[in-house]
């Protein structure tokens, strides 16, 4: 699927984010108050409010999308929407517990109830989507698969990879999409296979392995944070689509509606230019589009069991998508090294591709 075709999807779907719901009802009453279309709290959001917490399924790093910082505060656009999911649901972004989990580890603590929601990294795909009993709620990155390697090798192109070794992550689709890649083109490697990425990261600067190979944009972050990041190369081959979607159970529909919409609010939030730092200047608008979103007219949060206000406490909690994004955009933008010739586009509606960022 071509970006243009997807962004247009996308901005479908972010159309109506605010307009039907408001259409099919009269306007609400006082704040906080619900007309009879108000839903109770489905499972889910019943287990996260009767706890005052929301358990939220993270990477064990990734970087710009989910890594602690020096006070070991997570960080990265993974962690921000889950931030805006607990202040949507409960008002307040420091209510989470996060959950690190390995690539193996992942989809099956969201079926068990471990967590309650998973945002990290997960590629869509149809297997996941219907045998496990999962849903996929919305495309957050778009991304694609490369190959990270030492410029010392003077490789040019993947197909020059016969024989090397290639370090991967075991249990994510970089796995199967290597090696179907390598039978498709009848490329023999060596597959040298780990458990997290931080052990592959740590194996491929040992020099245990030619090359890392996983979704462009992880690749583009690990290479920046590197020693030396000139003695690394990226190389231009995307190998496959890797759309990454926040993931929840089957069977709870509420809770898919929460954090589908809730993503989507902070698409609309930054198209109408509200942003975490400013959005309190924006509740006595008289925009009719702003008023909805951010609960001062219309029912849309209690239409999901939640405030009124609920996208106003999500932008608050984290106004994701421009600021977040900066950082990892910059680094997709740099994933197609050598040079800045074919810059790797952010495939999201809502984020233009990055201005073309040299490797050097």
């Amino acid at each position: 699927m071509s970006s243009p075709i997807l962004a247009a999807a996308l901005a479908a779907g972010l159309a109506m984010v605010i307009a039907p719901a408001a259409r099919a009802q009269a306007p609400g009453p006082a704040q906080g108050q619900a007309q009879g279309q108000a839903q109770a709290p489905g499972p889910t959001l019943a287990a996260v409010k009767g706890r005052d917490l929301l358990i939220c399924g993270t990477s064990t790093g990734a970087a710009g999308f989910s890594l602690p910082d020096s006070r070991g505060e997570y960080r990265g656009i993974d962690n921000d929407l889950c931030r805006a999911v607990a202040g949507a649901t409960l008002g307040d972004p420091t209510k989470i517990r996060w959950v690190p989990l390995t690539t193996t580890a992942r989809l099956t603590a969201l079926q068990s109830g471990q967590i309650d929601v998973l945002i990290r990294t997960v590629t869509w795909t149809q297997g996941r989507d219907t045998a496990n009993g999962l849903n996929f709620t919305a495309v957050s990155f778009f991304d694609g698969q490369g190959f990270l390697l030492r410029a010392s090798l003077g490789l040019k192109s993947a197909s020059e990879l016969v024989g090397a070794s290639i370090c991967v992550v075991a249990g994510s689709t970089n796995e199967l999409n290597l090696s179907d890649w390598a039978r498709t083109n009848n490329i023999r490697y060596n597959p040298v296979v780990f458990e997290q990425n931080d052990e592959a990261r740590r194996s491929y600067l040992a020099g245990r392995c030619d090359a890392y190979s996983t979704d462009a944009s992880q690749l583009a972050g690990l290479r920046a944070s590197f020693p030396n990041p000139a003695e690394h190369v990226i190389l231009p081959e995307i190998i496959s689509k890797e759309p990454h979607a926040p993931v929840v159970r089957h069977g709870d529909d509420q809770w898919f509606d929460i954090i589908r919409w809730t993503f989507f609010a902070l698409l609309t939030a930054e198209e109408l230019g509200i942003t975490q730092a400013n959005v309190d200047s924006f509740l006595g608008s008289q925009n009719p589009e702003i008023r909805r979103l951010l609960g001062l007219s219309g029912d849309h949060g209690p239409l999901m069991g939640l405030d009124r206000r609920w996208a106003y406490w999500a932008i608050k909690a984290a106004g994701i998508t421009a600021k977040s994004l900066s950082a990892t955009s910059a680094w997709a933008a740099r994933s197609s090294c050598r040079g800045a010739e074919r810059p790797l586009e952010p495939r999201r509606a809502d984020v233009r591709a990055a201005d073309p960022v040299s490797c050097r």
